[in-house]
């Protein structure tokens, strides 16, 4: 079943004061950068800015709050899609939903763009969140199984932030970059689904030579453990 929930859109068991400083600081952050004020998000929210320290704290817990918000939300959608029965019609209703991941999707680029240890950090947890929901995928029998499923979750994390970091290159590129997702998306939808359902080569020849020149390659079927866990 598709998952309805507006992503941006505050949990029933949460406080509506603190979902709404958590939503204008998504927004605020991915379209500003993480150097913006609290009095602006406060200002955002609609709130003043000792509520929302009174709420979180500090900028760098509600920075924390924005993260885990982020990763929980994409977990659910990349289950909703990759693992759920009717995964297609799953698809298609995110796809019909697209605009409202955009302060998301924003927020995840500007959080991977500014660098450093939290950079880092952010892209490990996306990568042990996929691995779960891949390991989902593979179960249900909806992905096909991976030789070394973290090096395959890195190289698909790289694929997909790193098209929608070179299409910001185009000529005439939105500056925010939720708004430049949303054309991105529909540039690389075909090509990415092509290349995930229907392959690349014609044969396998060029993976077979690869595994014969490395030692000790990995066995089909012999999955190594993830090295990464999520929280």
């Amino acid at each position: 079943m598709v998952n309805m929930r507006s992503p941006m859109a505050p949990e029933p068991h949460e406080l509506s004061t603190r979902a709404r400083i958590r939503a204008a600081a998504i927004e605020r952050f991915g379209r500003d950068g993480f150097a913006v004020g609290v009095r602006q998000i406060a200002d955002d929210a609609g709130v003043s800015a000792a509520s929302v320290m009174k709420v979180f704290g500090s900028k760098e817990a509600l920075r924390v709050a924005c993260d885990a918000y982020v990763f929980r939300t994409v977990r659910e959608a990349k289950r909703d899609v990759l693992v759920e029965p009717g995964a297609p019609g799953a698809f298609l209703g995110q796809l019909a939903r697209i605009d409202e991941y955009r302060p998301l999707v924003g927020y995840v680029l500007r959080s991977i763009q500014d660098g450093g240890p939290h950079a880092a950090e952010f892209v490990d947890h996306m990568v042990a969140d996929a691995l779960e929901y891949i390991a989902d995928g593979v179960a249900a029998g909806t992905i096909v199984p991976s030789r070394d499923e973290e090096a395959r979750a890195r190289y698909l994390m790289g694929a997909v932030f790193g098209a929608l970091m070179l299409d910001a290159l185009r000529p005439g590129a939105a500056a925010d970059p939720g708004e430049r997702m949303l054309g991105a998306i529909e540039r690389t939808a075909l090509p990415a689904l092509e290349l995930m359902s229907e392959g690349f080569l014609t044969d396998r020849s060029m993976l077979d030579a690869y595994l014969e020149y490395v030692p000790d390659p990995p066995v089909e079927g012999d999955t190594p453990e993830p090295s990464l866990h999520s929280d």
